[in-house]
């Protein structure tokens, strides 16, 4: 292998090591603008996409241990690196994807991994977010708290509001 190539698959293998997760993608034809809109978008939620040659992206999977077929990946193809918030970046790729008529098509994804179908990716994306689960669970936490508070407050007042009916009811 040509040593320009050799650079490559180390960087790509890298990258595979380095991520949590990824989403190959099959895409046509990107302007420069929009592929950087849509680079810009991604970094926010700590995600990082790739155009990569296919031979060169499956060599470097199978270093890694992960078995793809080159009848798998179909047309040209672009790979989202993801850190650690995996859900959002799988949300932003679809939110992107969907404001620019469906300009990449999912092929595969890995997440913890597993390699998951194009349909297990967008289920993926439609999970609620890390913050919104920790909202929810706070929110699970505090909702017996404050209806305990509630009874005991109408326990204490109920007792005063007795004594002033008959208050009122002995004037």
């Amino acid at each position: 292998m040509r040593p320009e190539k050799n650079l490559l698959l180390n960087e790509i293998k890298e990258k595979i090591e380095g991520s949590t997760a990824m989403i190959v993608a099959k895409y046509d034809k990107v302007e420069p603008n929009l592929s950087w809109d849509f680079r810009s978008s991604l970094s926010k939620v700590g995600s990082d996409f790739e155009v990569v040659k296919k031979r060169i992206f499956i060599k470097a999977a199978a270093e890694c241990g992960l078995e793809l077929q080159v009848s798998e990946l179909q047309g040209n193809i672009g790979v989202v690196f993801m850190g650690e918030n995996t859900i959002d970046s799988t949300k932003e790729f679809y939110k992107f994807n969907k404001g620019n008529n469906d300009l990449f098509e999912v092929l595969l994804g890995r997440f913890e991994d597993k390699i998951y179908t194009p349909s297990d990716v967008k289920e993926l994306s439609k999970l609620p977010s890390r913050d919104e689960m920790r909202a929810q669970f706070i929110g699970l936490l505090e909702a017996p708290m404050s209806q305990t508070v509630s009874v005991m407050e109408n326990l204490l007042t109920s007792p005063i509001h007795c004594l002033e009916q008959k208050s009122k009811e002995s004037k």
